[in-house]
């Protein structure tokens, strides 16, 4: 692969760079995809296929973009790989209600979910590749997300 691709595939790897960021390079990256997550929410709330068919599409776009980062940097699931915590949150916040509130309480779970890597991401994340880069991510996002969805039924958020 050239250089460019390589540069290109390093940049989506780790967030346009905030995955070099020395301290917490996660919690940037989730920083980073709070208005991504924003925006997919909005498509998703003028057409929820559309919104799904993105969410879907940038998970698997995660995952090998992710496997070819990891090759590149030449290290198993190496941190400054971020695109990970941009496809969780994605799916933590989905069509998740309106407002500042959710938006934070989305972001603080999110964050403690992939942490702690409560079953089974502490499992997945062993996977090679691209997959076991992502897939804890994604389970710490659905965990957020069922909790927000229970909240929201509450009239919590």
């Amino acid at each position: 692969m050239g250089g460019v691709e390589r540069k290109l595939i390093l940049a989506l790897a780790t967030g346009i760079g905030v995955g070099y960021f020395p301290f917490f390079p996660g919690t940037m990256g989730t920083f980073l995809a709070v208005p991504l997550s924003v925006a997919v929410n909005r498509l998703a709330a003028h057409s929820l296929l559309q919104g799904s068919l993105t969410l879907v599409t940038f998970i698997c776009a995660a995952v090998w973009v992710s496997s070819r980062g990891e090759i590149f940097l030449a290290r198993k699931d190496p941190g400054n790989i971020v695109i990970d915590e941009i496809a969780g949150f994605l799916v933590a916040n989905f069509i998740a209600p309106p407002g500042l509130m959710a938006l934070a309480l989305a972001f603080v779970l999110f964050r403690i979910f992939d942490i702690i890597k409560v079953f089974p991401a502490s499992r997945l994340q062993t996977l090679a590749g691209g997959l076991g880069i992502v897939a804890d991510d994604v389970i710490a996002g659905i965990y957020t997300f069922v909790i927000l969805r229970v909240f929201s039924s509450m009239g919590l958020i």
